[in-house]
């Protein structure tokens, strides 16, 4: 009897190798490739395709895109206005961060012609009704199929013609076609093209939920991304309320825009004005606090940058960032120690972003320098005061995008002063309420508010 064929798939990126090796020479992971069995394709015999011919780009017509609204302007502003007709959505997040409760909740929104089929390989159909009762759900047009061979789940879809469709999760489902066990590489792959297909055939809007790794990442492999329409994460810490959903990929719309939810025990609950909530808590004002204005996509967020230093006990003073890059922080302590002479050599330095938000963009950088210069002194910065701007190695501050944007917030909530790059204020054609105060360097931030 001849010996199956077996190929390594990597994990990560469904790299394949005809042998084992240690690292993915695809996506440099380590200890990533797994044996599979090489299954031989059972098609047809050849057939006589359609010939294929070019057509002229300018003489074609294009479609409107057909929009649906899921109930939630969050949700709709992440998509882009809404859910594209006969499109791909992939959603990831971490176990029991609420992925299953939102897409049950926008079931219950869609409204129109067409029924919704919501298929789950996890739950049973007992469990999804629980959920439902706790969450008010009364579609009478959600109908459930607790099937994972997706052949069969095939037939349903065409049998009931949805409108909408739901894979709750893309990992547990398999197809016979597939020797390899549900969840891997192959599977995944083949699954999500048979969806692919089937969902643009006819126009049906399908949502796959999918897993995420240890590194937060959708698990399957990377061209799993590459095949739907539009990728959303869904982050937060799962011990707390707040829930952010994030578009990472989206051939429909911005992929820069953000959505906050709040998880009550009634389900995911908008959150409209954000920067209110994130500010909701600082009553008092202490040394080593202060407020900064960033940029999610086209909207405008206040959030309270909190900074403690302390003696190290160790030889080795610690740095440590909760919500920003490491290395960035320790940059920026770097320039506060030569360019301001505020010697942190001895101090440990802990830095975190408030209410569990992660902040990638350098305008929030002078917002760090003055929070530390503040604990380090133990000087109160006043509670009306935003700080904003990107801080260089030389201790410049420089100039950021959308500037406007992030005054006209900072006003609507009603603070008094903001801080901001002197050549950004050159550049600003209205007149606000609040007073403007334009810096070029980190000493002249200092120096505005008695750091120095």
């Amino acid at each position: 009897m001849a010996k199956d064929k077996t190929i390594f798939v990597c994990s990560q990126c469904g790299y394949e190798s005809p042998k084992w090796m240690g690292k993915c020479p695809a996506c440099n992971q380590w200890n990533s490739f797994y044996e599979e069995k090489l299954v031989k394709s059972t098609g047809a015999k050849y057939e006589k395709k359609k010939e294929a011919t070019p057509v002229i780009l300018n003489e074609l017509q294009g479609k409107n895109v057909i929009r649906e609204q899921t109930g939630f302007a969050e949700l709709d502003r992440v998509l882009g206005g809404g859910i594209v007709k006969g499109s791909l959505i992939l959603l990831g997040g971490e176990p029991g961060i609420g992925k299953s409760t939102l897409i049950l909740q926008i079931c219950d929104k869609i409204k129109g012609e067409g029924q919704v089929l919501y298929v789950s390989g996890e739950e049973s159909a007992e469990q999804i009704k629980i959920r439902a009762d706790r969450l008010g759900i009364n579609n009478k047009d959600i109908l459930f199929l607790g099937e994972t061979d997706i052949s069969l789940v095939q037939e349903a879809i065409l049998k009931t013609n949805p409108k909408l469709v739901i894979i709750d999760s893309i990992q547990t489902m398999y197809s016979d076609e597939i020797t390899s066990a549900p969840g891997s590489v192959s599977q995944v792959r083949e699954i999500t093209s048979k969806i692919m297909r089937i969902c643009k055939e006819n126009e049906i809007t399908t949502i796959i939920i999918g897993h995420v790794t240890k590194d937060g990442n959708i698990a399957g492999p990377r061209v799993l991304e590459h095949m739907v329409d539009t990728v959303l994460y869904l982050e937060g810490e799962r011990y707390f309320s707040y829930r952010i959903l994030r578009g990472v990929k989206n051939r429909f719309g911005s992929t820069n825009e953000i959505g906050m939810f709040e998880m009550q025990d009634k389900g995911m609950t908008e959150i409209t004005n954000p920067s209110s909530i994130l500010i909701s808590e600082r009553e008092d004002n202490p040394a080593g606090s202060i407020i900064v204005a960033t940029m999610e996509g086209t909207r405008p967020l206040l959030i309270e940058i909190q900074s403690l230093t302390s003696t190290s006990v160790f030889g080795l003073p610690r740095r440590t960032a909760n919500g920003m890059d490491y290395n960035r922080l320790t940059m920026l302590i770097a320039v506060l120690e030569k360019k301001a002479g505020i010697l942190l050599g001895n101090q440990d330095v802990y830095i975190n972003i408030v209410g569990g938000i992660k902040l990638n963009e350098p305008a929030i950088d002078l917002g760090v320098i003055l929070a530390s210069a503040s604990s380090y002194k133990n000087i109160e910065i006043p509670k009306w005061v935003v700080a904003i701007g990107e801080v260089g190695l030389t201790g410049e501050v420089r100039s950021v995008n959308l500037i406007e944007k992030r005054i006209k917030e900072a006003e609507k909530l009603g603070f008094k002063c903001c801080i901001i790059p002197e050549s950004n204020k050159k550049l600003l054609k209205e007149k606000y309420k609040l007073d403007i105060i334009g810096v070029k360097t980190i000493y002249d931030a200092m120096k505005k508010l008695g750091l120095k």
